[in-house]
This record gives C-alpha cells, structure tokens and sequence, in this order.
C-alpha cells in the first residue's frame, strides 16, 4: 500500500457540516452527491463536475487535493481514498464535513 497519493474530490456541503456555509439540507446534498456521482459514471469528467459543483475551495482546480500522505486527511476520507486503484472513483463517502466522491489520481 502507498504511503502517499494523490486525489481529487467533489465535496457537497449542508447545514451544520463542519465550516459550512450550505443552505442546503443534510438530505439534499445526498441526493445531489448521488446525481453527480451518476453522470460521472454516465461519463462526465470529474474535473469538469468538481469544477461546477464543489463547495470546496479545491473545485478551481478540477478538485485536485495534491499528493498527501496517510494521516494528513480525516480517517473517512482517507480510508476511502487509500482503497481506490489510480484512475477510480469511490462511492460517496461522509466525513463531518459533508459529501465528498473521491477521485484517485496517482
């Protein structure tokens, strides 16, 4: 297992995550992670959905996070991030701060 890769994420915010400024409701930003995370496997560019679709500051750089080690990222998401291949995208997993679909990129 890499001590380090890199990824990319699309991270939807609600009401009450962590350093959240959403409007939107806990059960409205599943739905919506869960739309996104269809056309992405419809064979939308993850890049392009982070881009347009991110809460985080990462979406004007296609979602890219860089490179990070183990330990650097909240346990949820790194565990999700560390099992993916190079190239896939997780399932949607939740983290105190919202939403996020994990893109492994290296």
């Amino acid at each position: 297992m890499p001590s380090e890769i890199r990824a990319s994420h699309i991270l939807l915010m609600y009401k009450g995550a962590m350093r959240s400024q959403a409007s939107r409701t806990k059960d409205e930003a599943r739905t919506a992670i869960s739309e996104i995370l269809e056309e992405i496997k419809e064979g939308a560019d993850f890049g392009q959905m982070a881009r347009q679709y991110s809460d985080c500051p990462s979406s004007e750089e296609e979602g890219d996070l860089g490179r990070f080690p183990k330990g650097a990222m909240v346990p949820e998401f790194e565990v999700a991030a560390f099992a993916l291949e190079a190239g896939e995208v997780s399932a949607v997993v939740e983290t105190p701060f919202g939403f996020h679909l994990i893109q492994r990129t290296e």
